[in-house]
């Protein structure tokens, strides 16, 4: 009897296509994480803390740039007076945190930057004031602001506000003191949408 051996099957490419794939996602996706980790990332507003400045579904351009800048250039500082701050409100504090589908967590927050590392912040008589000089706040909600008295911003940390001082319509400093700068994910520099209007400095 003849032994009669099988023809050897044609070369597969199913390899090659899986591994052409695989190269096409990975150089889409990271140009991607390169530009949200180093450059700008996006949030959305979610709740009326910042009106008038800003609204529930409001969408936000966080430029990191600038933290990046601060690393080579001590002169530079960040974030300034005014800035909105996207931020997690400090770990020690209970009203820092909200539970979604039972789990707890800590949210990014946005408010804005009215006391610098170092410097001495209080409220007197329904303003905010800083280093002894009361600010001029053309952006707020109204509102009354209680008394508190004067605070010493740490280094590396900064005092926040929300622009809606009404009551109880705000979560910020005065509730969880200074925030740390390792908290916070950047500045919101400009509002996508509805409308694209820089919103972050002090209008």
């Amino acid at each position: 009897m003849r032994r009669v051996t099988p023809a050897p099957s044609p070369p597969s490419d199913s390899g090659g296509f899986r591994h052409f794939w695989r190269v096409w996602i990975l150089g889409a996706l990271l140009p991607v994480w390169l530009v949200t980790t180093f450059a700008c990332t996006f949030a959305r507003v979610d709740g009326d803390s910042m009106n008038p400045t800003l609204h529930s579904g409001d969408l936000l351009l966080l430029l990191k740039y600038p933290r990046w800048l601060r690393a080579w250039d001590l002169s530079t500082a960040y974030p300034r007076r005014g800035d909105l701050l996207i931020f997690k409100a400090p770990a020690n504090s209970p009203y820092s945190y909200e539970t979604l589908w039972g789990v707890r967590h800590r949210p990014y927050n946005v408010k804005r930057v009215l006391a610098l590392p170092g410097e001495t912040v209080a409220i007197t008589g329904g303003e905010v004031v800083v280093n002894g000089r009361a600010i001029t706040e053309r952006y707020v909600n109204g509102g009354v602001l209680s008394d508190q008295p004067p605070l010493k911003v740490p280094s590396g940390q900064v005092w926040v506000l929300g622009d809606n001082r009404l009551l109880g319509e705000s979560l910020d400093s005065r509730a969880y003191g200074p925030v740390s700068l390792q908290d916070a994910a950047g500045t919101a520099d400009f509002r996508l949408w509805p409308k694209p209007e820089r919103v972050g400095g002090a209008p």
